[in-house]
C-alpha cells in the first residue's frame, strides 16, 4: 500500500504525461513542382531526411501524384532545419502542424 508521501510523486508523473500529449505535432511537406526532377527529390530526401533510397522514391511518387506529400513528423525545432535545408536545394517545403 502506497503511504502519503508517494502518491504526489505518482501523480506528478502522470501530470508530465498528460502535458507531454498536449504538445503538438508538426508535418514537413514537400510540395510538387515542374522544376525539379524525381532524381533530385529523391537525393534530397535520402540526404536531408535520412530516408532510404526506396522511402524517397515513394515520397517523390506520392509528391507527384497527390501535389505534396508529408514527408516527416516531429518537433518544429527538428524539422525547421530541414525544411530550409530543402528549400536551399530549391524544393518548396513547408512546416505545418498536423491537423
Amino acid at each position: 500500500m502506497f503511504s502519503y508521501k508517494e502518491q504526489p510523486e505518482t501523480l506528478l508523473e502522470e501530470d508530465v504525461l498528460l502535458d507531454t500529449s498536449l504538445e503538438k505535432s508538426f508535418q514537413l511537406i514537400v510540395w510538387n513542382d515542374e522544376v525539379n526532377t524525381f532524381e533530385w527529390v529523391i537525393e534530397t530526401l535520402v540526404d536531408i531526411c535520412g530516408h532510404s533510397p526506396e522511402q524517397a522514391e515513394q515520397c517523390a511518387l506520392i509528391i507527384h501524384s497527390q501535389g505534396k506529400y508529408a514527408v516527416k513528423y516531429g518537433s518544429y525545432e527538428i524539422l525547421k532545419p530541414l525544411c530550409d535545408a530543402i528549400t536551399e536545394r530549391g524544393i518548396n517545403a513547408t512546416v505545418e502542424v498536423t491537423a
